[in-house]
């Protein structure tokens, strides 16, 4: 009987054999493997379980895993995550954006002057205040892909400008009561099918539904890659392994979408957020403009050679910066229901700090959309955490900034130690 055979040596398909100390050193180089490829996943894990522990109430139970507390993580740090999905390509390129803020900032104060005192339709002054923000992009992009100044000059001075443009759209004062539609955008939720479980209690089934097919999709989509690799030769984990570690990830999933259904249903914005997590995921994997970017990153010389277009992958990039800046400030203004002149303060070292914290390289060529959005997570814990705690501002920035810190000297460490290897 004859035995198909991939380029490894092995049956197509299967594990490798031989003998049981084989095994073993391939299952425990596997472990090893996984931990550093999911290290910031694994980070976001300890960061939950520290503060679940440190944030015990009298009652017995975890103030910081309360349903409640999960659902004001997602609507309370929604804006950042969004920020970190577009931050993360800039800095892949080998960019930075300083004027994420300001430009949120000014864009909020935009939409507050269409819609409140203009009376737009609420629709026309987000489609408008988009625009303003492609805009926006549009005039930073022009600078630095065909002007030639650094990105950092340019954000910089830009950092400056729509600060200044938003206190002069503001008059330095607040624009306020949105119309609902709009305000849902930060503090709405979709709760279609609540069951009483008590006086207090409740659950949304539609919510607890939407988690059981995203349960059904990691199986099934990680299954496809699992069978992809094998067909092609490629290592595969131990079954057992592979087996665990996604049950694992679905039961995370599924107390998170209990904890929402317990609370008010699927915030808009997680709605919002995973939209555009599965657009820009697509675009950096599938597409010709992804993968233009990781070039632009990993060597923007050899790219100009092959042919890519360096200063129009640069243009666009921050082009779709600018419109994610402005969906950041319009969920940021829906959520506190005024436009102010303090809006966006510190926006752009949160979502900075997320892409870097998330596994983004300094040098520019490496970063993930997933890794970008678990950065964003542990600094949403890490706030929420220490607020709990009631430990002061003061000591929170110290924080981040140290975790910041021992993020980028990993990141260093890691390429390093395989430089040396080479």
């Amino acid at each position: 009987m004859s035995t198909e055979l991939k380029p490894g040596g092995g049956p197509l398909g299967t594990e490798e054999v031989g003998p049981p100390e084989n095994r073993a050193n391939s299952a425990i180089g596997h472990v090893l493997a996984d931990i550093g490829k999911n290290g910031i996943f694994i980070a976001l894990i300890a960061v939950l379980v520290l503060f679940a522990i440190l944030t015990i109430s009298p009652q017995g139970d975890s103030i910081l895993l309360r349903p409640q507390n999960i659902s004001n993580l997602i609507v309370q740090n929604g804006y950042i995550l969004i920020l970190a999905i577009g931050m993360v390509l800039v800095i892949v390129a080998g960019h930075i954006d300083l004027s994420v803020g300001s430009v949120a900032a000014f864009v909020g104060a935009i939409s507050g002057v269409f819609a409140v005192n203009m009376g737009m339709p609420w629709f026309v002054a987000i489609l408008l205040s988009l625009l303003v923000g492609a805009v926006v992009g549009a005039w930073q992009g022009f600078w630095i892909a065909y002007i030639g100044i650094p990105a950092f000059i340019v954000t910089l001075a830009g950092m400056l400008i729509f600060r200044g443009l938003a206190l002069i759209v503001l008059n330095n004062s607040n624009i306020g009561n949105f119309p609902p539609e709009y305000r849902a955008l930060g503090n709405g939720f979709i709760e279609l099918a609540p069951i009483e479980l008590g006086v207090r209690s409740s659950l949304d089934l539609v919510t607890l539904a939407v988690g059981a097919l995203a349960i059904i999709g990691l199986f099934v989509q990680q299954f496809r890659t699992r069978v992809g690799r094998a067909k092609y030769g490629q290592d595969v984990e131990p079954l057992g392994f592979f087996v665990g570690k996604l049950v694992l990830i679905s039961i995370g999933i599924g107390l998170f979408f209990y904890s929402l259904a317990a609370a008010k249903g699927i915030p808009v914005t997680l709605i919002i957020l995973g939209v555009l997590v599965l657009i820009y995921t697509t675009v950096a994997n599938r597409t010709v403009f992804g993968r233009h970017i990781f070039a632009i990153g990993g060597n923007r010389h050899a790219a100009e050679l092959s042919g890519i277009k360096t200063r129009s992958v640069d243009f666009w990039l921050f082009v779709n910066m600018g419109v994610l800046a402005a969906i950041a400030g319009i969920v940021f203004t829906a959520r506190l229901n005024v436009a102010g002149p303090q809006a966006g303060q510190g926006f752009e070292l949160e979502a900075i700090s997320a892409a870097f914290i998330g596994g983004a390289a300094v040098q520019g060529g490496i970063g993930t959309i997933g890794g970008a959005i678990i950065g964003g997570f542990i600094i949403g814990v890490l706030n929420n955490g220490m607020s709990i705690l009631g430990i002061g501002s003061d000591y929170q920035q110290t924080v981040k900034g140290l975790v910041l810190l021992l993020a980028v000297a990993f990141d260093v460490y890691s390429k390093r130690r395989s430089g040396g290897s080479r």
